[in-house]
């Protein structure tokens, strides 16, 4: 018998082992069948994270249990019969209760209300979505649909469908009670209890990302008027370029720029909700899908409830996100046209002043043309007296030189030199330059 091979230690990514645990991050509860649940999720962000482990490290020390580990984002454990689950995502978290076994037939006693009191008034405000669950064995449900609103739901139309592909049966309203709760009631077919533990956390996901979808509304009806504004001030604006006077352009200019930096502005308040709505708009499509709906007689079915009450509400929300992209790209457009039309003005301008600047270097260059010629005349006519007083004087020893010839002769030939030696010089001063 072969003795089995041993393998080399492996080189692992630094990342390889928490990219693989995060696969099995956020399990769900397995649940039995009768039990109660209670579910908060509440936006963050008043609480940091180690504010949040605080607070479930004292429901720990109330139970006398181990608290969550330092920096973990997620904790289940349990608290005597009751079993508790935190954790803590992007933008939210969310605390789940269950009691299993025991009554289950009401909503009178729920798991929420089986922890102190003092540290339920201590939870984060800026909750989202509150529920309240009974699973329940389907025998024990009633059997017509009106029974079940009634018993459970206070007369209010239902939402639900067969779940698991007939495995079970789920019901809600969407309804925030008096309380401040949304009900639940989940009858489990053949349901095994991991499956009824993912069933259930998917209808509470459907409704927490579908508020957290929903917040993009508010936003989008806000703006509205906003982009309305501007959308008239641009029309306006690129109506007055047509007919803009030279003087009219830096106003013009102007006042598109404030235009621009306004629409940026809007786009920065608003770009990261109007993204995360379309995320969490996808996010609700896959649960429902992942419930694997079967159509119950006389009850609208969760993808229908979806699709009418939440897809309108997100095409507003791309509608108004879409046409802010766009009316930010018309007015960089419109800018862009007018600093082209700015830029040639000055562009002209520049020739023009270019231009006179030659005319005047051409005269200049006249002016010292002149100038030389009237130094050569100086030079020469001081040069020569020198030359004449120079022929006197040698004269005057005794020399037999005639000095008024040699001013004549001396004339042409220091004119020349001195001609010859001023544009030498310029030369040289030119090539220097």
């Amino acid at each position: 018998m072969n003795a089995p091979a041993v393998c080399s230690p492996l080189s692992d990514h630094p990342l390889r082992r928490e990219l693989n645990d995060e696969a099995h991050a956020r399990p769900f509860e397995p649940l039995a069948t009768p039990a109660r649940l209670s579910f908060v999720a509440y936006l963050h962000r008043n609480a940091s994270a180690e504010q949040e482990q605080w607070l479930v490290g004292e429901l720990c020390a109330w139970a006398d249990v181990p608290p969550p580990p330092p920096g973990c984002v997620h904790f289940s454990t349990r608290l005597g019969a009751l079993r508790f689950k935190w954790a803590r995502h992007a933008e939210y978290s969310s605390m789940t209760v269950i009691a299993d076994g025991g009554v289950a037939e009401s909503f009178a006693v729920t798991a929420l209300a089986e922890l102190p009191a003092d540290w339920l008034a201590q939870l984060p405000g800026n909750v989202l979505h509150a529920a309240h669950a009974l699973l329940l064995s389907d025998d024990a449900l009633p059997t017509g649909i009106e029974e079940i609103s009634a018993r459970y739901f206070g007369g209010n139309d239902l939402i639900g469908a067969g779940l698991g592909d007939g495995a079970g049966r789920a019901f809600t309203d969407f309804r925030i009670g008096p309380d401040g709760f949304s009900r639940y009631v989940v009858g489990n077919g053949t349901m095994g209890r991991r499956q009824a533990g993912r069933m259930l956390q998917r209808l509470f996901e459907i409704d927490s990302y579908r508020m957290l979808a929903l917040l993009a509304l508010p936003v989008a009806k806000s703006i509205s008027p906003e982009l309305a504004d501007a959308d008239r001030e641009l029309a306006e604006l690129t109506s007055a370029m047509s007919a803009a006077r030279q003087d009219d352009e830096p106003l013009l200019l102007d006042r598109l720029t404030q235009l621009a930096a306004r629409i940026e502005s809007a786009l920065s308040r608003t770009d990261f909700r109007f993204s995360a709505a379309h995320a969490y708009h996808e996010i609700v499509r896959r649960r429902v899908a992942e419930l694997r709906e079967t159509r119950i007689q006389g009850v609208q079915p969760f993808t229908e409830f979806v699709e009418r009450r939440l897809s309108p509400a997100m095409d507003t929300c791309e509608s108004v996100a879409r046409r802010q992209r766009v009316l930010a790209a018309r007015v960089a457009r419109a800018s862009s046209l007018l600093r082209t039309r700015v830029e040639i003005t000055h562009e002209r301008q520049n020739q023009q002043l270019l231009a006179s600047m030659d005319r005047r270097a051409h005269l200049q260059l006249r002016l010292q043309e002149t100038v030389e010629g009237l130094s050569v005349a100086a030079i020469t006519y001081y040069t020569v007296g020198l030359v004449g007083y120079l022929g006197k004087g040698v004269k005057a020893v005794g020399v037999p030189v005639d000095a008024e010839l040699l001013t004549a002769i001396a004339i042409p030939v220091v004119a020349l030199t001195v001609a010859w030696g001023l544009r030498r010089f310029r030369r040289s001063l030119v090539a220097q330059a």
